[in-house]
């Protein structure tokens, strides 16, 4: 994935497997990776989906996501 592409939503999705609502449900809580929002679209940086998917990663299941 090029470094600074802008996703859309829906690209978004489908590169992690879930539903638009399951993504809007984690801009809402402020769980998921950092997003643009220009007026009413939303976009994601490939490099910000990277890091934020770099944050995910656990040595053991009780290692906790530094927020």
């Amino acid at each position: 994935m090029e470094k600074d592409k802008l996703l859309t939503v829906a690209e978004y999705c489908e590169w992690r497997g879930i539903s638009k609502a399951s993504a809007a449900q984690e801009r809402y809580l402020g769980k998921g990776p950092k997003f643009i929002k220009a007026g009413r679209s939303v976009r994601y940086r490939a490099s910000d989906l990277t890091a934020w998917l770099d944050a995910q990663t656990r040595q053991q299941t009780g290692d906790r996501v530094a927020s």
